[in-house]
C-alpha cells in the first residue's frame, strides 16, 4: 500500500468527486504547460484519447517526482470532433466560433486517468462519452452567449451541463464520471486491486 495517494490536480470537481466517493488523498496541481507540452508531441500524432492520456501521465509523474512514494492519480480531458481536438476559448467570438462548428455534430469527450508510483506508470483507462448537439438556431446562440457572460469560457465545450448548457443538446451517450473528466468507477476498481481500498 502505498504511503499516501495523491491527485495531481486542482480541479474543484474533480477533487469533489472523490471526497463524495470517501476517498483520502492529497490534492496537489501538476506543473506543467499543457499547451507547450502538446506543441512539443505535435509530430506524435497522437490521436484525441492518446493525447489525453499522454498529458495525464505528465502530470502525475511530475507531481510524483515531488511525491515518490505515494500512488500519483494523473486526469485529464480532451474534447475532439473528429481527430480535432478543442481548447477553452479565449474570448467570445471565440466561443461562438466553437459552437458554430459543434451544433448538429456528435462531438466526444476523451476522459483518462493514469496511476504512477516512484515514476513509473503502473495503470491506465480511457473513457469516453459523445454528446449530440442539437442544431439551434443563431437567434438561440446569441441568447445563450448572453446568458452565459464570462462563464462561457470557462469549459473548451462553452457549456455547463448542470445549467442552461444542456438547452444544446439532443442527447448524451456517456457516464457522469466521463463527463466530469474523471473516470472515477474504472479508477476505484484499480485501487480496489492495488489494496489501496477494502475490497
Amino acid at each position: 500500500m502505498a504511503e499516501t495517494l495523491v491527485l495531481a490536480s486542482a480541479s474543484p470537481s474533480r477533487r469533489m468527486l472523490m471526497e463524495n466517493a470517501g476517498l483520502f488523498f492529497q490534492a496537489v496541481a501538476a506543473q506543467i504547460d499543457e499547451r507547450a507540452f502538446e506543441d512539443f508531441i505535435a509530430h506524435r500524432s497522437f490521436g484525441p484519447g492518446e493525447l489525453a492520456l499522454e498529458l495525464a501521465l505528465q502530470k502525475a509523474l511530475e507531481v510524483s517526482n515531488r511525491f515518490p512514494k505515494a500512488l500519483v492519480i494523473g486526469c485529464d480531458q480532451t474534447m475532439s470532433l473528429g481527430q480535432r481536438v478543442f481548447h477553452k476559448p479565449a474570448d467570445r467570438h471565440e466561443a461562438a466560433s466553437t459552437l458554430r462548428t459543434l451544433r448538429g455534430n456528435v462531438h466526444r469527450l476523451n476522459s483518462a486517468v493514469v496511476l504512477v508510483q516512484e515514476g513509473r506508470e503502473v495503470w491506465r483507462h480511457l473513457s469516453t462519452a459523445d454528446l449530440a448537439m442539437r442544431d439551434f438556431s443563431d437567434a438561440f446562440l446569441e441568447l445563450y452567449l448572453e446568458r452565459c457572460g464570462d462563464s462561457v469560457m470557462k469549459s473548451v465545450g462553452c457549456y455547463q451541463l448542470e445549467g442552461i448548457g444542456i438547452q444544446l443538446f439532443d442527447s448524451i451517450a456517456g457516464d457522469y464520471f466521463t463527463i466530469l473528466g474523471l473516470p472515477l468507477l474504472p479508477l476505484l476498481g484499480q485501487l480496489r486491486a492495488l489494496g489501496e481500498l477494502d475490497a
